[in-house]
This record gives C-alpha cells, structure tokens and sequence, in this order.
C-alpha cells in the first residue's frame, strides 16, 4: 500500500488493485472488515481516490464514514470536508455493482453532426462563379 500524500495529488490509488476491486464487490457487511484493514491515513486517501470517479462514490462515502474529518481535511482540504460531510448524511450503505442497479447508458440514434460532402461543395462554388 503506498501511504505518501502524493498519491492524492498523483492521483494514484493508494491500495492494490485487487484490495480495490475486493471493497468493490464486498457485500455490506463484510466491506467494514476490509475498510478496516486499511490505515486510517491511507483510508483518507482511498475515500477521496474513489470520490473522484463517479462509479465510486457510494464506495467513497462508505470508506469516508469510517475516517476522521482530520484525516480527510489533511489529505482533500475542502473537498475532504465535504466528504466527511456527505459521507455523515449519506442514508444508503455502499452496494454491490450489480447489473439491475447500474445506472443506464444511453447512446445517441442520430449523428452528431452532419456536414457536407467536398465534392458537392466545390460543384456548388463553381456554378456560382459560372455566368448564367
């Protein structure tokens, strides 16, 4: 586990890959046994790493509910603050990523933009500059 207040600033995780995809998929009862696992310092960190991708949040507030606001303001400053504000009010516990619960993605059925193909552009140009 990297414990450096760099790894905020870095944007690094501060967990292994496999610790974080594990409090991912933890049920709620056994992802306080795995948040508690982690110091609290680098517990700071991890909260504000997974506030920063929206597919992380409910995971955020689960880990930021188990830190000390001075934990979270050392290492976010405001956005700690504000964590630790959210993660007191937050009323769901973190759940599972499970197909039925993710949100839906939607795709555009029409294009972005249309443009107009050179060929019948210089056609145009043309005929406008030919004298009728």
């Amino acid at each position: 586990m990297c414990s450096s207040a760099d790894a905020f600033e870095n944007d690094i995780c501060p967990v292994k890959d496999d610790l974080l995809g594990a409090m991912y998929r933890a049920s709620e009862h056994g992802l306080p046994q795995l948040i508690a696992s982690v110091a609290p310092d680098v517990r700071a960190m991890l909260a504000l790493f997974c506030y920063h991708r929206s597919h992380l949040h409910a995971l955020a507030l689960s880990i930021a509910s188990s830190c000390t606001e001075r934990d979270l303001v050392a290492v976010g400053g405001r956005v700690g603050s504000t964590l630790f504000a959210l993660s007191r009010n937050a009323r769901q516990p973190h759940a599972p990523s499970q197909h039925g619960q993710r949100k839906p993605i939607t795709l555009s059925t029409k294009p972005l933009s249309t443009f107009v193909p050179l060929d019948d552009l210089a056609d145009d140009e043309e005929a406008a500059l030919v004298p009728a």
